[in-house]
């Protein structure tokens, strides 16, 4: 439950924020319509029911450990702007400003592209609706900016209502697969001697496979996984928001990255018990066949309403959490002053402003697709960033206040480091260029804020 409102000491924010939005917030961030397509991709490389759903397991493991590492650098610095934050405490401000710049950039690039796929979600439901794609995008965005400048009470209302009919609508796609499908056309009846092919390691997507071509069919597979886990960290953007932070931020987190981490599990075994594997692992949209199977030609049409659902969560918290970042960029005198202008309501009004206007540009110009191409690697970059803030402050500030502290320290932040660092040199040796020009884009964060000191805007 939200709180009632607390003037805010610095910039304006209101301390109104409670665990129900931290839970939205965490599971509007990570589910999108990525399981709904991701399942196929995963079901290729592997081959095997239970390594699917391993993989599946293994990726929402990595997400809660990071999820514990996180909710240790929230609850001791609850403060807006996101990463930005802990690398700014731990690294310095040139490197603060590189994380915070590259975050906002990416959220801004994630807000067009899941605008414009909403924008074409709507026209194959609604073929006759006025508007195209692009344009209907912009209007979903302008309706949620609207949202928002009602303030943060109706932003946080949003978020836990567009969340709450996500879960149950998952839910029910669930209890769909499992109460209407027939296990002999899907996979689970096979499951159990799958099992036994995965304890000596050898199932793969065609056939059996040994040593380096497993190994690199998992490793593909678990970049997809955990990118469709990607988002689990969106309370951290209103730290400074929660009436509790110390309390409710890590619950947020957690219980979050856990609710996802059933729904993603519950939605594998379904796909498995309705489709037969050779069918998931062929299928671009695999909720949506398996809809399809159930009901006909009118699942088709209920998986896209249900993609749209998810995504318009998605945006709700992008547009929410964004404008946090240049909010925080702002104070600290990173970005000119007036991106910390704030509503009565607490919320931020020209980052907000400069947040969609941005998204909208790149909509409209269409020119995105190497951003897009480059978002992943960014994000992974910055967990690693966060990551190694935790460590270097646990050494360099061993007496700041700790309300929580990170489960199996220092094996937790390591082990999630080293998951990140590999799977960023996977990234760049699968796809070089597009992790290539993400490095030059993070990089390019030194010459930004070295202008940002001539302009006068940092004092550093």
């Amino acid at each position: 439950m939200d709180g009632p409102p607390e003037p805010a000491p610095r910039g304006g924010l209101l301390h109104i924020l409670g665990l129900g939005f931290g839970l939205a917030g965490a599971v509007g961030g990570s589910i999108g319509a990525g399981i709904l397509r991701t399942p196929g991709l995963v079901a290729a490389q592997l081959g095997s029911p239970a390594l699917i759903l391993a993989a599946w397991l293994v990726g929402g493991l990595y997400a809660l450990l990071g999820a514990v590492c996180v909710a240790e650098l929230g609850a001791s610095l609850p403060r807006a702007g996101g990463w930005y934050v802990y690398a700014q405490r731990a690294f310095g401000p040139w490197a603060g400003f590189s994380v915070g710049w590259t975050d906002w950039l990416g959220h801004v690039v994630g807000l067009a592209w899941v605008a414009i796929t909403v924008g074409e979600y709507v026209q194959a439901l609604l073929p006759a609706f006025p508007l195209g794609p692009r344009a209907t995008a912009c209007l979903v965005l302008a309706v949620f900016s609207l949202i928002q400048l009602l303030g943060v009470r109706a932003g946080s209302a949003s978020q836990q209502l567009l969340s709450l009919v996500k879960a149950a609508a998952f839910l029910v796609l669930v209890l769909a697969c499992f109460l209407l499908g027939d296990p002999a056309g899907g996979g689970t009846g096979a499951a159990l001697g799958a099992t036994a092919e995965a304890s000596a390691g050898l199932v793969g997507g065609s056939g059996l496979v040994t040593g380096s071509g497993f190994a690199l069919a998992a490793v593909l597979a678990l970049q997809a996984v955990i990118t469709t886990y990607d988002g689990w960290a969106s309370p951290i953007y209103f730290s400074e928001e929660f009436s509790e932070p110390a309390r409710d931020l890590p619950r947020s987190l957690l219980g979050g990255v856990g609710a996802v981490l059933v729904i993603y599990l519950l939605v594998n075994g379904a796909l498995l018990r309705v489709l037969p594997l050779e069918q998931l692992a062929a299928s671009a949209l695999p909720a949506a066949d398996a809809a399809r199977r159930l009901v006909g030609p009118l699942g088709g049409h209920l998986i896209a309403g249900l993609a749209l659902l998810s995504l318009l969560g998605l945006v709700n918290t992008v547009v929410m959490a964004a404008p946090r970042i240049l909010f925080g960029l702002s104070r600290d005198g990173l970005v000119p002053a007036f991106a910390q202008q704030v509503t009565a309501g607490g919320t931020p009004l020209a980052a907000l402003a400069i947040t969609s206007g941005g998204a909208a540009a790149l909509v409209l110009s269409g020119s995105f697709a190497r951003l897009l191409g480059m978002a992943s690697f960014l994000y992974v970059a910055i967990y690693l960033a966060g990551i190694v803030a935790l460590l270097v402050l646990r050494w360099r500030e061993p007496e700041l206040e700790r309300p929580f502290r990170a489960w199996g320290y220092p094996v937790t932040p390591l082990l999630i480091a080293a998951g990140s660092l590999a799977f960023l040199v996977a990234a760049l040796c699968s796809d070089t260029a597009n992790s290539l020009a993400a490095l030059a884009l993070i990089a390019l964060g030194y010459p930004l804020y070295a202008a940002s000191r001539r302009l006068g805007w940092s004092e550093a």
